[in-house]
């Protein structure tokens, strides 16, 4: 079969190759690669950045955003030949810590989870997979090939859950958001806040487009911009943070209205120095009850919850969110800089 490998740690090393056919083990679906969503971290993979092989190989699959077809299902399971799933990402560590031991493994607390596509284990860019049955979550048919947007829609699920989970520490009933980038994760936080019924801003730097389109077909606000300065009176309950720019998180942390939440779910590269008046930080922050996290990855639950707000949406708008379609003989392609949302290539073409 034909599968999307990389060395890791080695820029320049992404290929399409021909590698042995898998072979589902106990408890193990086989399963067709249809589809798989390129993000950002792929690219930080392709380019060497980082990556960890399977223990005693040199190449791994690449690639986290899944959509596949059950072919073979075992005994006994909760699928059947011919579903639609995804794939979890993350597994929990061999010799689990509390979290990971509760089934809370996107909590890790020692770091030595493993991740598909990413760290030890084999991803999903090929034309077969297999997955253990517990990790495999089934999507409404009637989503097809936007069932790939499940993976980015589960860092979300999970960012909300945590939201609301620190909202619940006192009265909270929040009616404004400001999503800060209009990227795949930006659009699906403003999703999940339509879906809530908030007034929902979207910010990005991108002029009036595609962006701003998706967003207003939301419902929501766009604003063209780099900075909040359209927020410094009238302050949103709760920030989703998706761009890791410097100068943006750094100002979302005082631009919350009181008890207001900032969740940071985009990097910030590193290496620029940003001029911060801590003591104006701290004091709004402390004075105000506002709270500050960040978020990462996601269990078995939040894919469930992405699963369900996906079959919920407009299946036409999540459509639009692919912009860049390519065939796996093309792979590369879909890695190459492009000012568009999300990239997805046909595992079977």
């Amino acid at each position: 079969m034909r599968a999307l490998t990389f060395v890791p740690g080695s820029k320049g090393t992404l290929e399409v190759r021909e590698v042995p056919d898998p072979e589902p083990g106990q408890g193990e679906l086989l399963v067709q690669g249809l589809a798989l969503g390129i993000c950002g971290t792929d690219r930080e993979l392709a380019e060497g950045d980082y990556g960890w092989p399977p223990p005693g190989e040199e190449r791994m699959v690449i690639g986290h955003e899944s959509l596949g077809r059950v072919l073979r299902a075992p005994d006994g399971s909760a699928f059947s030949p011919g579903d639609l799933v995804v794939g979890v990402v993350r597994r929990p560590d061999p010799e689990p810590c509390g979290a990971c031991r509760r089934g809370e493994f996107d909590m890790c607390r020692n770091g030595r989870y493993t991740e598909r596509g990413i760290k030890e284990l084999d991803g999903f860019g090929s034309e077969l997979w297999t997955i253990e049955a517990a990790y495999a979550v089934r999507v409404d048919p009637a989503l097809g090939e936007l069932g790939v947007l499940v993976e980015p829609a589960s860092v979300v699920a999970k960012a909300w859950e945590q939201i609301e989970r620190i909202g619940s520490r006192a009265w909270f009933e929040p009616r404004t958001l400001l999503v800060t980038g209009a990227g795949p994760i930006g659009l699906l936080a403003a999703l999940l806040g339509r879906q809530r019924g908030l007034e929902v801003h979207v910010l990005d730097r991108s002029p009036h487009g595609l962006k701003s389109s998706l967003a207003e077909e939301l419902g929501a606000i766009y604003h063209s911009s780099s900075t909040l300065e359209d927020f410094r009176e009238a302050k949103p309950d709760i920030i989703i943070e998706c761009t890791g720019a410097g100068q943006l998180v750094i100002d979302s942390l005082t631009t919350t209205a009181a008890a207001g939440i900032v969740c940071l779910c985009g990097l910030a590269p590193g290496g620029r120095a940003h001029r911060v008046d801590a003591g104006v930080m701290n004091r709004e922050i402390v004075l105000e009850n506002d709270v500050v996290f960040g978020t990462v990855n996601a269990n078995l639950r939040h894919f469930r919850a992405a699963a369900a707000a996906l079959a919920e949406a407009d299946r036409e708008w999540l459509g639009r969110l692919i912009t860049r379609r390519v065939p796996l003989t093309r792979a590369l392609e879909a890695f190459e800089p492009a000012e568009d949302v999300k990239a997805v290539i046909d595992l079977t073409a």
